[in-house]
């Protein structure tokens, strides 16, 4: 499975474009993906200081912003951004100067493997650094939580050091009739013990100073009053305010049914919001899927899920999102029957367990939830908020195995929704032909390499400008049992997991030569583009197989046409040089696809001999509105100056055709001429100028 890295979000210091280019170029080639933003003036400084950056590297001097001036600004704001001083040399002074205004390190330019080294470490210190302080926080809120837990418990509890008392809650001041704590404070606890049991009382914690763990006594406690009772005390070792103590917890020994009840009433509860928590909860959902199963009653399972969480809880913090949270809880508990179980079983997660309903019963009263939480104004300490929900459901019926697998199919249905305030019910159908695609895709994947199985389409690039060669795209489709489509990106993504990305764009040259071949003896004059994967870019025996294959199909290798994207490009640079370099010697002819998205995206072409550019979707999308439309003709004239052909993609209307002649297009592409065809059949002589 692959693991996402994170994106660092860097700051650059540099007057110039193409060092910069170069210096994002070193993360990459780190494989550290980069979210890149170049510093131009102090007012772009202010403007970028008010998002969140991980890393800031300046140059040794900028004509536009000072690095000290830089530097100053991020200490004057006490922005958590680590700086990196490139020097103009090694000179020690320099070194010392620049840790003196702030910057974390200070190395001369051009030393590029310590400069990441620099950066990793930097980065690495900065997530210690926010995990810490988000620890802090957590144990800050966890402590407030703590205290409020020992105040409220029903459990007499004290703590004491050295035989007194530092610590009493309400329960305690209760069962031994006193009625302020500052009473007890300092009172040694022995005094609470009836004389005959002191001596036993005083042994049992002498032994216990150095003893580990719980430990248990049974003794006659005396109240203010001078009343005795019996009672068990649990000692643990603990903590209070810092400092080593022992936690005393007194239960008195009567048959209380009322406290009984109280106590696993809290045992069960979640502390902020009073619903049952998620271990008693999935209890409860463990009863209902065993009376699911044994006497057939059905239950649904709600998977309530708070919307925009993260961002709440960064506007409002831990206190605030308590408020919100009970408050949403009281809403749940106003809107569901009496019937209805309700927990909070996650930090932004509510479930709801209504017996006797199947899901298709409960939708409903869901979704007038949805409209009811959407219109809802919540008062956080005389503050509004705003929020909704993602609502995923699930059956127990007599088929279910387990409840944990309830809650998993409502929590994927939930994290299905792409958009919140949203309601999806759980299909057992989609999930099964799911399952079955997600197990199976490889083995298609490997069957179609075997069998010769997977199709070839043909989609036509139609030139603007009068060309001779009849262009067409390749594209790969996989049929699955049934016929219909795997989407591309899914079977593609599988196959590069599984270690077939090379095996694949061998089958797709090779079956593209071969088709080619006869089509091309029929008198056609066509070229084709075949794209290649981050995979063959690597690939250093690709072009030796390239010629062997191109000579024994005995075609014009002008006639075959590789491309691969300007991201792929980025990333192996190096490797896409050299093989740019090796299809030029071959005489094929080389695009690149997905062009415009790099920082400096003609840096790229710098280093690679490409002929035909084919530009990113982004630009020719609402060409309607003037700046579109001026960014396009700005793009394209930077390319033409470059000898380069441009291909405009995903055309879909005639409205675009008179912008596209005008901005000098020299090809068009998309389903407005034709879709992706089976045949190399599009008639080019319609497209003749």
């Amino acid at each position: 499975m692959a693991i996402e890295k994170k994106t660092i979000r860097l700051l650059i210091l540099e007057d110039s474009q193409n060092e910069a280019e170069r210096l994002v170029s070193l993360f990459r080639n780190a494989g550290q993906a980069t979210r890149v933003h170049r510093l131009t003036s102090s007012d772009d400084l202010a403007e970028a200081l008010q998002k969140s950056w991980d890393l800031l590297i300046a140059s040794p001097s900028s004509e536009q912003l000072a690095p000290s001036e830089a530097i100053s600004a991020i200490r004057r704001q006490a922005k958590d951004i680590p700086v990196i001083q490139l020097l103009a040399d090694n000179d020690s002074n320099s070194i010392t100067e620049a840790l003196m205004l702030g910057a974390q390190d200070a190395l001369p330019q051009g030393e590029d493997e310590r400069l990441i080294l620099v950066a990793k470490r930097e980065l690495a210190n900065l997530e210690e650094r926010r995990a810490r302080r988000a620890a802090e926080v957590a144990l800050r809120e966890a402590e407030k939580r703590c205290q409020l837990l020992l105040d409220s418990s029903v459990d007499a509890i004290t703590y004491v050091h050295d035989g007194m008392h530092i610590y009493a809650n309400r329960a305690y001041l209760e069962l031994f009739d006193y009625q302020d704590a500052d009473e007890l404070e300092g009172m040694p606890m022995i005094d609470l013990i009836a004389s005959a049991d002191q001596a036993n009382f005083k042994s049992f914690l002498k032994n216990y100073q150095s003893a580990e763990g719980n430990a248990e006594l049974a003794c006659t406690g005396v109240q203010a009053s001078g009343q005795t009772f019996q009672a068990r005390m649990t000692f643990s070792p603990a903590a209070y305010d810092g400092e080593p103590c022992i936690q005393v917890v007194i239960r008195a020994e009567s048959d209380n049914a009322e406290l009984e009840e109280k106590l696993r009433e809290i045992s069960s509860q979640d502390l902020v919001t009073g619903l049952y928590n998620r271990n008693y909860f999935l209890e409860l959902l463990d009863t209902a899927a065993e009376r699911a199963v044994t006497a057939g009653q059905p239950a649904s399972l709600a998977y309530i899920r708070v919307d925009h969480y993260a961002r709440l809880l960064a506007e409002f913090g831990l206190a605030g999102i308590d408020l919100l949270l009970t408050d949403l809880a009281n809403l749940l508990r106003a809107h569901f029957p009496a019937d209805a179980q309700l927990a909070r079983f996650g930090d932004d997660v509510f479930c709801v367990l209504q017996p006797g309903q199947t899901p298709e019963q409960s939708e409903a009263s869901l979704a007038a939830l949805l409209k009811k939480v959407d219109s809802h104004l919540f008062d956080i300490n005389g503050r509004t908020a705003q929020t909704t929900l993602s609502i995923g459901v699930a059956g127990l019926n007599e088929k279910t195995a387990k409840a944990q697998e309830v809650v998993n199919r409502a929590q994927r249905s939930a994290d299905e929704l792409s958009e919140g305030n949203a309601l999806k019910l759980f299909n057992p159908a989609e999930e099964l032909a799911a399952a079955a695609n997600r197990g199976n895709i490889v083995a298609m994947v490997q069957q179609a390499l075997e069998h010769n199985s997977f199709r070839l389409l043909f989609q036509p690039i139609i030139s603007l400008r009068g060309d001779s060669y009849e262009h067409y795209e390749v594209l790969l489709r996989l049929l699955n049992p049934q016929g219909q489509e795997v989407p591309p990106d899914e079977f593609l993504h599988a196959a590069k997991e599984a270690g077939l990305g090379e095996k694949i764009d061998r089958w797709v040259i090779l079956n593209s030569i071969k088709l080619l071949a006869d089509h091309r003896s029929k008198g056609h004059n066509t070229r084709l583009f075949v794209h290649l994967s981050s995979v063959s870019l690597q690939d250093q025996t690709l072009l030796p197989w390239l010629s062997v294959a191109l000579k024994a199909a005995r075609l014009p290798s002008d006639s075959l046409g590789f491309q691969f994207s300007e991201q792929d490009a980025l990333t192996y640079l190096k490797q896409a040089k050299a093989l740019t370099q090796g299809l030029n010697e071959l005489h094929c002819k080389v695009a690149l696809t997905q062009f415009g998205c790099a920082l400096n995206p003609f840096n790229t072409l710098k280093h690679l001999e490409i002929d035909f550019v084919k530009i990113d979707p982004s630009f020719s999308q609402d060409l309607s509105q003037p700046d579109s439309q001026e960014a396009l003709k700005t793009l394209l004239s930077s390319l033409h100056a470059q000898a380069k052909l441009t291909i405009v993609p995903f055309v879909e209307s005639a409205s675009v055709l008179a912008t596209l002649w005008q901005a000098g297009v020299n090809y068009i592409q998309g389903h407005y001429l034709q879709g992706p065809s089976q045949s190399m059949d599009y008639d080019f002589s319609t497209g003749d100028e």
